[in-house]
């Protein structure tokens, strides 16, 4: 059976203890998906794997804001990276919600016929790009940390899943058939419209400091969670040279979110500096992580968590730099 996984072999949820065999037991309440693969690929670095569970869970599942909306807007985000798992991931999600016409229109390619609906996954589209324009909201202004959450999270996942997991939701590519799609999502249906308990994941971090969250998160769970997450994820830094470092800052700072050209695509070259390519891939262009990228930088001690590691933080350099530009503007907006 080919499998779901590139270039890492996560742990099985079967082997997990303490809080990692929770936040799997609280995956299958709340999100209704037994060991999903875009957090069972994170295993190996346990580390990593709680937080982006707690912030997927705290704005996504139980933070403010509609479930359609924020699937919409984690749909627009999954688009604009050209994910293909987590946009069909999100379609078969919106099934569940139970507005099956708008997941079939979305599906193929087609604008929700709502204005509401269209302008939230447009505005999903448009976070990819540091800086950009995204007020007014098309949502409650309180509900803004639900959907910034949404948003960042998914920032971060599609980058995990492009780089990490196989294209294929399901096995054979099922979730193309507008049947499976429907019956997918009408299996995960009732965990999807029942309330969750805001704050439930904080329990499962290794440190909650609220002092730490960012300002639009407006001191909701969603802040600490993505906290959490950043100090988790930049702890990959470690794992390059300061030339290298030199080089990631450079190109990052002058990314407008536009997709790398194929040739060139001016990133560093794998034999020299293999480290800055996988991380500035990882940022930029994560689909185009290959087996040779990989290999480049692999050495005896490079394991599993260290790969993970390395993924991870060049997708978060991509979401702190998205999430910069929308700290900048709300102290910009404060009274």
């Amino acid at each position: 059976m080919t499998s779901a996984f590139r270039h890492t072999e996560p742990l099985p949820p079967r082997s997990a203890t303490g809080a990692v065999a929770e936040a799997y037991a609280q995956m299958r309440r709340d999100f209704g998906i037994a060991d999903p693969a875009t957090f069972v690929v994170l295993s190996s670095a346990p580390e990593l794997l709680v937080p982006a569970w707690a912030l997927l869970r705290e704005s996504l599942i139980a933070g403010p804001g509609g479930r359609t909306g924020k699937e919409l807007v984690a749909l627009g985000v999954s688009l604009a990276n050209r994910c293909p798992f987590c946009v069909d991931a999100h379609t078969v999600l919106l099934h569940a919600t139970g507005d099956h016409a708008l997941a079939e229109r979305v599906a193929r390619g087609e604008a929700p016929e709502d204005e509401t609906h269209a302008r939230l996954l447009e505005w999903g589209r448009r976070t990819r790009v540091p800086g950009a324009a995204l007020e007014p909201y098309p949502f409650p202004r309180e509900d803004a940390p639900g959907y910034l959450g949404t948003a960042l999270t998914f920032h971060f996942v599609n980058r995990i899943a492009s780089a990490l997991l196989a294209e294929n939701l399901l096995p054979a590519g099922a979730q193309r058939f507008r049947a499976v799609r429907s019956l997918v999502g009408r299996t995960l249906a009732r965990t999807v419209r029942r309330p969750a308990r805001p704050g439930t994941s904080l329990a499962l971090l290794d440190t909650v400091d609220a002092g730490e969250a960012p300002a639009w998160a407006d001191g909701s769970p969603v802040g600490v969670a993505y906290a959490a997450l950043l100090r988790a994820a930049m702890a990959g830094a470690a794992l390059l040279g300061a030339d290298d470092h030199d080089a990631v800052e450079a190109a990052l700072l002058d990314w407008d979110g536009a997709h790398p050209p194929l040739v060139p695509d001016g990133l560093p070259d794998r034999r020299e500096r293999p480290g800055a390519r996988l991380v500035l891939l990882a940022a930029l262009a994560p689909y185009r992580v290959t087996e040779e990228d990989v290999a480049a930088w692999r050495r005896p001690e490079h394991t599993d968590h260290c790969l993970v590691h390395l993924i991870a933080y060049g997708a978060f350099l991509a979401v702190d730099r998205i999430e910069s530009s929308l700290s900048a503007r709300t102290t910009l907006e404060a009274p």
